[in-house]
């Protein structure tokens, strides 16, 4: 099990979501998983997952894998155009923490570019075309960010740290889908976000709920 340098999120780490559908996929299993990020994944780092614990060469625990009920954490849908209106003032745009990751940055032209922006409601939302190959990866990472820019402002850079994802189906290659997501809480340097994945007809595809940690000042 390895991160591809290409699928960043931070520099020198992998883009949280997308390390998260990875380490879950590896987990197999019927139900639901919950993946806890203990520190940043490595990129291009060889990752051994044994008795829920994912660890590098060194037997460091990178992240933590356990199996969860399912939940109900549905973000509502918008329609494509909305969901393209309020990317248009995606403030990541302007001020970015880590303009070269892979899901959300604006300097990743080979990347996801999902650039969730905020509705008058709080939610945000954005289109997302599906790349021309497809997994469970893809799909959680498609799911990280649009949570964290619900909490993300300047001078105040979250990283995720941990989340759970349901995935019912896949996006077609190609397929325009629309993604939503919304702040739940707030407390201290921890945030609690849901995220929502729709496909071009209006179906909900996955969900996911997550906890963001703000990083100290100068951190990022």
């Amino acid at each position: 099990m390895r991160i591809e340098s290409r699928y960043n999120g931070p520099p020198g780490s992998g883009n949280g979501g997308w390390s998260a559908g990875v380490f879950a996929a590896a987990a197999g299993g019927a139900g639901p998983v919950e993946v806890t990020l203990r520190r940043p994944p490595p990129l291009d780092t060889p990752l051994v997952l044994a008795d829920g614990e994912v660890r590098d060469p060194a037997g460091l625990v990178v992240a933590e894998v356990r199996p969860t009920d399912r939940f109900d954490a549905v973000v509502p849908p918008v329609h494509p155009r909305t969901a393209t209106d309020a990317s248009a003032a995606y403030p990541g745009l302007v001020d970015h923490p880590f303009p070269g990751c892979f899901v959300c940055g604006p300097r990743r032209p080979d990347g996801l570019r999902i650039f969730p922006g905020r509705l008058p409601d709080g939610r945000t939302a954005a289109p997302f075309r599906a790349p021309e190959q497809v997994s469970p990866a893809t799909v959680w990472a498609a799911l990280d960010c649009p949570g964290g820019w619900a909490v993300i402002a300047p001078g105040r850079p979250y990283v995720l740290g941990r989340i759970a994802a349901l995935v019912d189906a896949l996006p077609a290659p190609g397929a325009e889908c629309v993604v939503t997501g919304v702040a739940v809480d707030v407390e201290g340097r921890k945030a609690r976000v849901h995220t929502s994945l729709y496909g071009p007809d209006g179906s909900l595809l996955a969900s996911a709920r997550a906890t963001w940690v703000a990083l100290p000042p100068g951190a990022a």
